[in-house]
């Protein structure tokens, strides 16, 4: 195998200069002495000899302890050093960048900022209310399911719940969503929507409709449903209740209350069902445990009446108030949000009944159609895909944008060690901040994780949370609520680990666009600013994985963090790559050079010379990105760095081995047996390629390094369309069944997990990359256009099976178990692509 060479960095050291000092010119030229003292040395006795010796003993103990002192100083010093070093280190960690924050853009304010107060910002509830602020009021449904013939609370997604499917069908991620829920025989649809009238209060008023239908209507296994409605103040602010909830004649009044952003407001309800009514007022500082609290409630009023139902009771300046209402199947209720009240100019029962009955409905209808034509109208599929594939497609951003969450807290971030803390914590806290982004998955990763930037208002939050080093956290989980869903080990982030740099393929785009003048003056203006602003913090945020993220030899770089003591895993994790279980050299250490890195760091580099070109920035910078684009791009290179010669794939660089497996081991601990499974290396590592065919290969593929004419994209093509190594008939899996790791446990609780799967993200990459190859002259244009076509079909038809077979997206998909969905679901994070593949809609290269 080639690429064994290492190009090392040329490294200048200056060399110390001859500097003498007078003293040392001195000693140089010192001559012997002579004549002096030359008698007393012919004339010692006994005494004398005695003294002498007790001289040399005090000056030599003397000199002895000074040398102890002088030397305890040092290490006192060195050490000290070393701990303000780390405590240095600690505290940068968690200082902000000192520069003008994205968010305080002119076109982040004013309209923009107030349009999009109120919304679903909780996607971790299956439907949660709240305001783009800190401590904002906060609102939420939960009900009663029915699961081997018990109770269960419904209120966070959680697949234990075994929901049929629930979703987002339409959501335009500013004042419209509706939302299916299937728990077993019955369905809820939810419906959202925002209004701003001549007197509402900040951000204006919001309605929710619930209807309630049973799915089994002819053997109905129960007649009503307990839904539960709340109200919540972050603040703390008192919650009242409504005087005719007892008696309930179509419309009420549930609650009310005022605030400083807000003013006064009130929650009303409205329904031509028969509705039974009970409620709870609570005291509480914390959000996070709402279902607890309601389920506390429940329990104890069933002891002492034998009836699910809340015991209509209220604490002294209750900040949360819960409603249980009890309808019928078949109901339909509008619950509405009114700002702004207790003013003559409120206006309040006009803006009611703009937001209940027939006026919501013909509402809901129009933003309804609304959305369809915007869909058909921006990715134009109907002469692309067929009627299902429109479907799923809607859902697909439907619930990117209905899973869109606003995020407050302080992130945890590890301390380095060597680095205490008096109170015994592990970790220091970041600045608090706020997050406004898409999460991955509702259920299992309701956080922010960099997973897809769909506005520039997500994209400018990501950007004010970089460190003064250039450092973003790997993931953002702010806030009691995001905490309480995320295990504690994957909590704390680790300042020296990165995130793969997907931003830059959006801000790619957009500087693209504003070359090739795709925006309207207006937008262009509001583009530039915001590059403008984002240029000082793209840099410092470029230069970080530039020098911490950087190998021995000149343009590469590893993942920093692989755990080179373990003898857990078969493989160690590079869980900063975003590839998790990956293959990488089976021994981490400093002389790896990482593939996708590399090809990551070009796209920066690219990305970040046409901003500066743009922008006309000054300095040099401009130049030295592209400099090093150049070097990056080098075809030759990276061809020495990183080709195997023989099969023509590209690989990772390391020390490496493919002799290691996990093999059962018996330890003894605390007189108990206990079996375990532990890493065995038959075979002493050597650096070398590491021989894995899969996603992280392709990266020069998919970043057009390769040239059109080559063999080695020949090369790239046998490998993709070859079904033992990547194909099959519902996308390219991760790796490839050649693999020593194929399918193989990292440990003995992690199955595998890129080790073979379908991955949506990547599959959308090297779309991307034959579309564009399929349009450069070469020899292999017409056979890149035939797989692209296939591949293309092949995820398309396994995605909208999946779809209707499930009720849900995937996070991966099975390579072997004819495309079955698998992992995380609903997820519509990177599985949302699948609406760009089908508008054949990809990043330029």
């Amino acid at each position: 195998m080639s690429g064994a060479g290492s190009r090392r960095t040329s490294r200048i050291r200056g060399r110390p200069t001859g500097v003498h000092s007078d003293r040392d010119e001195a000693l140089e030229n010192r001559k012997p002495t002579r004549g002096i003292g030359k008698d007393r040395s012919q004339a010692h006795g006994p005494i004398r000899l005695m003294d002498v010796s007790v001289r040399r003993l005090l000056v030599l103990g003397f000199g002895f302890l000074a040398l102890l002192f002088i030397a305890s100083l040092v290490y006192s010093y060195s050490v000290g050093s070393e701990e303000d070093e780390v405590a240095r280190m600690a505290r940068r960690s968690v200082t902000p960048l000192h520069a003008p924050k994205m968010m305080d853009l002119p076109q982040f304010q004013g309209e923009h900022r107030e349009s999009l107060y109120w919304g679903t910002y909780r996607p971790h509830v299956y439907l949660g209310i709240r305001a783009r602020t800190p401590r904002s009021l906060i609102a939420g449904l939960m009900w009663l399911g029915i699961k081997n013939g018990q109770y269960f609370l419904r209120h966070v997604c959680d697949d234990s719940d075994e929901l049929s499917t629930y979703g987002w069908t339409d959501h335009n991620g500013r004042d419209y969503g509706r939302q299916v829920l299937v728990d077993h025989s019955i369905s809820l649809t939810t419906s959202f929507l925002k209004d701003r009238q001549n007197g509402s209060g900040y951000g204006g008023d919001w309605a929710v409709r619930v209807n309630v239908k049973n799915r089994d209507s002819d053997e109905a296994k129960q007649d009503t449903i307990h839904l539960f409605f709340y109200m919540a103040d972050e603040e703390g602010n008192s919650i009242g209740i409504g005087k005719d909830n007892d008696n309930f004649d179509g419309s009420t009044l549930l609650t009310f209350g005022s605030r400083k952003d807000v003013g006064r407001w009130e929650l009303h309800l409205e329904s031509m069902d028969d509705l039974e009514i009970h409620y709870s007022g609570f005291k509480t500082p914390h959000m996070h445990n709402l279902t607890e609290l309601v389920q506390g409630a429940l329990a104890f009023h069933a002891r002492r009446t034998g009836r699910l139902l809340l015991p209509d009771a209220y604490e002294s300046s209750s900040n949360v108030v819960v409603f249980q209402i009890i309808a019928k199947l078949q109901s339909k209720l509008d619950i509405t949000f009114i700002s702004g009240t207790g003013l003559k100019s409120s206006r309040v029962e006009e803006r009611i009944n703009q937001l209940r009955g027939m006026k919501l409905t013909s509402r809901l209808e129009e933003k309804q159609k609304d959305f369809e034509e915007r869909y058909n109208s921006v990715f134009k599929l109907k002469d692309k895909v067929d009627s299902e594939a429109l479907v799923v497609g809607r859902a697909a951003i439907g619930n990117l944008l209905g899973g869109i969450g606003y995020f407050y807290g302080q992130s945890k971030i590890s301390i380095p060690k060597g680095f205490s803390l008096k109170n015994g914590d592990k970790f220091i806290s970041y600045w608090p901040a706020a997050l406004y982004t898409a999460v991955p998955s509702r259920s299992f990763f309701p956080r922010g994780a960099g997973i897809s930037v769909f506005a520039w208002t997500s994209s400018g939050h990501w950007l004010d949370l970089i460190n003064i080093d250039g450092w973003i956290p790997h993931e953002q989980i702010l806030g009691a609520e995001a905490l309480s869903k995320v295990p504690e080990e994957f909590v704390a982030q680790h300042p020296t680990n990165g995130n793969p740099p997907t931003l830059f393929l959006a801000l790619h785009d957009l500087a693209n666009g504003l070359k090739e003048r795709k925006f309207s003056t207006k937008e262009a203006t509001e583009v530039f600013a915001f590059l403008d602003r984002a240029y000082i913090r793209l840099g410092t945020w470029f230069q970080w994985f530039n020098t911490t993220q950087s190998g021995k030899a000149l343009n590469t770089f590893y993942w920093h963090g692989r755990d080179n003591t373990t003898t857990k895993e078969l493989n160690p994790k590079t869980l900063s790559s975003g590839f998790d279980d990956y293959p990488r050299a089976s021994h981490p250490s400093d002389d790896e050079r990482h593939l996708d890195l590399r090809c990551w760091m070009l796209l920066a580099a690219n990305c970040m010379h046409s901003i500066a070109e743009f922008l006309g920035a000054n300095g040099g910078l401009e130049k030295e990105y592209e400099i090093m684009a150049k070097g990056l791009q080098d075809f030759e290179i990276l061809n020495q760095m990183h080709l195997d010669d023989v099969s023509g794939a590209y690989f990772d660089f390391g020390n490496h081995t493919e002799k290691v497996r996990l093999r059962w081991r018996d330890v003894g601990v605390d007189y108990h047996v206990k079996r375990e499974l532990v890493r065995e290396v038959l075979e002493k590592p050597q650096l070398t390629l590491v021989p894995h065919i899969g996603y992280v290969g392709l990266f020069p593929f998919m970043m057009g390094i390769i040239p059109p004419a080559s063999s080695i994209l020949g090369k790239q093509m046998d490998h993709i369309s070859n079904r033992s190594t990547l194909w099959t008939d519902n996308g390219l899996r991760s790796l490839s069944r050649t693999s020593s790791l194929y399918m193989k446990r990292n440990t003995e609780h992690d199955p595998p997990y890129w080790r073979g799967p379908i991955w949506i993200n990547m599959n959308y990459m090297i779309l991307s990359a034959l579309h564009h190859y399929s349009q450069e002259d070469g020899p292999y244009k017409i056979r890149v256009k035939a797989i692209y076509d296939e591949l293309r079909s092949n995820l398309m038809r396994n995605i909208v099976r999946n779809y209707y077979e499930t009720g849900f997206l995937w996070e991966q998909y099975d390579q072997t178990n004819k495309g079955k969905g698998k992992g995380a679901h609903p997820f519509t994070g990177w599985t949302s692509l699948v609406l760009l593949i089908m508008a054949e809609a990809y990043p330029s290269l």
